[in-house]
């Protein structure tokens, strides 16, 4: 086809991973031998299915090794991308049904397995919710790495006799293969299919690769060879690229290139506006592997220690002893800066296959976080006996989530005192005067704020959790996504009770949820009167550079119209007009801007 692409061509979709490259495309064409079904005689029907069980444990093992590599070069919360596989690799629904489809139709294991497979696939495509559409590319990726297992293939794409600097195009990158691309060799890649939540995408970022999803066609229009232009920023890919076309992205690179500049020169400065108010700025992790991470984006602290991913993928519960020394290590590593451990978040999105959650056909209002924990008093304390230990180190913080009312923080603080008067009689050394706050999540808390914060510390507020609850809008349906609006003015209050409330009591309130990462709505929360922010170390240093070039008075106006305004696309326009004012070299590329309305 590259005979017809002359003069330039775009194709256009989805960035899902920032950045600019030029190079010569490597177009990915998966070539397998035909899965063809074969009748066996009975005396192999057994043998078979015995085959096909090894087949499974071998790829059990190769997707742990592709975890374990994730987790050492990138950090342990892409490497939890690959739990997804892990569980669907022991879903007995799927595994039963190719047994039967082996010993009804005496079928041999590739023929079965596909055949089972492909049915889940097409269901999983079909349904109209972004976020199960984007599981069925795990499934897919899943699905071939185990006929490859079954048929002997060793490397159906063949990277490896990679040599120079390219540009990977193909119908679709899977999660696998994106985790184990050698950046070295990829500049970037461009997928057919695909979207801003999909693994693939968050890989992509992970590894700092420009990418762009979503093309359609364009695995079919281009050819090994062909020169193209990838801007990651707009999800565009232009073949053959006009000198004028080059100069404009070049200018693009530089803008970028002294915007990083920038950000580096402030990485280990306060974050202050210009007439002295300071934000506290933290960040978010997953486990002691993100401490690095959190030094080098220069955070002060953690806001956010989500301890979750210690219970999940894994085969037994964490001891309190293990939970300990991670806590510990982590504390040990930031003084003398807080470090704030959210007790288990377990439930709604998030699932430990050793706890036997019952299926709920409503999970995130269902049996989850606190409400898990005050139900499960043992595995609770062993988490807080490991916290209250963890303490002596000076720097430690805890919170509590998914409070609803004052009921369940007092059941907490009383299991609190239980556990420090069982370490107290062991004469085992904890923190005696540990600091004790609660994440504002769900809209009851918010409206009793004032009673909660005559309770605790400090208030953390996981806006994440407060839009979806206040709005009934679950962010990954894509019938109900676009109610998920961070400046609905209903959620704008809920922030500003909140914030008043703490600082009516004497407390400090921070927003540990997504919207604390978006550096257009920076202004709007220091307007608003939060004190800290906890966010993605990599986003960090985007809202520092905010917060230094504005005032808080050009913040408080913003807020003062804000909660003033019915529409919140007026004002997410607004926040937009004055980030875009305040540091216009950070939206250069104009992909982070809402769209004008009207």
């Amino acid at each position: 086809m590259s005979g017809q692409l002359k003069g330039e061509k775009v194709f256009q979709g989805i960035g899902v991973s920032a950045g600019v490259c030029r190079g010569k495309v490597i177009v990915l064409r998966r070539t397998r031998r035909a899965i063809l079904k074969r009748e066996l005689p009975d005396d192999s029907i057994t043998p078979e299915i015995k085959r096909f069980e090894h087949v499974l444990v071998r790829t059990r093992q190769q997707i742990t090794e592709v975890q374990r590599r994730v987790a050492e070069t990138m950090s342990t919360s892409e490497a939890d991308i690959f739990d997804a596989h892990l569980l669907m690799l022991e879903d007995r629904v799927l595994i039963e049904e190719v047994f039967k489809i082996i010993r009804e139709q005496k079928a041999n294991a590739e023929y079965a397995f596909h055949t089972a497979s492909d049915r889940y696939i097409a269901v999983l495509e079909a349904v109209e919710d972004e976020y199960l559409r984007e599981r069925a590319a795990d499934l897919r990726d899943l699905t071939n790495r185990v006929l490859d297992n079954l048929m002997d293939v060793k490397d159906a794409y063949n990277l490896r006799h990679l040599s120079e600097p390219c540009i990977l195009v193909g119908h679709d990158l899977s999660p696998s293969m994106t985790a184990t691309l050698d950046k070295k060799f990829v500049l970037g890649f461009a997928t057919d299919i695909g979207g801003k939540t999909s693994h693939t995408a968050i890989l992509a970022r992970s590894l700092d690769i420009p990418a762009a999803v979503g093309l359609q066609n364009a695995s079919e229009e281009l050819d090994t060879g062909d020169y193209v232009l990838l801007d990651g920023y707009n999800g565009t890919v232009v073949v053959n690229p006009t000198d004028q076309t080059l100069f404009e992205y070049g200018q693009l690179v530089k803008i970028k290139a002294s915007l990083d500049e920038k950000l580096r020169e402030i990485q280990f400065q306060p974050a202050v506006t210009l007439d002295g108010k300071t934000i506290h700025l933290s960040a978010n992790i997953e486990d002691q592997h993100d401490v690095a991470a959190v030094t080098r984006h220069g955070a002060e602290g953690v806001g956010l220690f989500r301890t979750e991913f210690l219970y999940i993928n894994r085969d037994s519960l964490p001891t309190e002893d293990e939970q300990y020394e991670v806590y510990r290590s982590v504390a040990a590593a930031l003084k003398p800066n807080p470090v704030i451990i959210r007790t288990l978040d377990i439930g709604g999105d998030k699932f430990a296959s050793q706890l036997q959650l019952a299926h709920e056909l409503n999970p995130f209002l269902g049996w989850r976080a606190i409400r898990f924990c005050l139900a499960q008093p043992q595995l609770f304390c062993a988490q807080l006996r490991a916290i209250l230990r963890a303490g002596v180190e000076g720097n430690i913080k805890m919170m509590y989530p998914m409070i609803s009312g004052l009921d369940e923080l007092n059941q907490a603080n009383q299991l609190v005192e239980q556990c420090k008067a069982e370490l107290r009689a062991q004469n085992i050394p904890f923190a005696e005067n540990l600091d004790i706050g609660v994440m504002i999540e769900i809209p009851s808390a918010a409206l009793i704020a004032d009673t909660l914060a005559k309770k605790v510390k400090f208030f953390s507020i996981g806006s994440n959790d407060l839009i979806q609850y206040a709005l009934a809008a679950d962010r990954t349906n894509e019938r109900v996504s676009h109610l998920y609006e961070p400046t609905h003015p209903a959620i704008l209050k809920l922030i500003k009770m909140t914030v008043d409330a703490a600082h009516a009591n004497g407390i400090w309130c921070g927003v540990c949820g997504e919207i604390a990462g978006d550096p257009i709505l920076t202004a709007l929360l220091v307007g608003l009167g939060v004190d800290e922010l906890s966010t993605a170390p990599a986003v960090l240093d985007e809202v520092k550079y905010i917060i230094r070039r504005v005032k808080l008075e050009e913040a408080r106006l913003l807020a003062e119209f804000a909660l003033k305004c019915d529409s919140p696309s007026q004002i997410l326009m607004r926040c937009a007009e004055l980030a875009l004012q305040t540091a216009p070299s950070l939206f250069e590329n104009k992909a982070m801007l809402p769209a004008p309305q009207g």
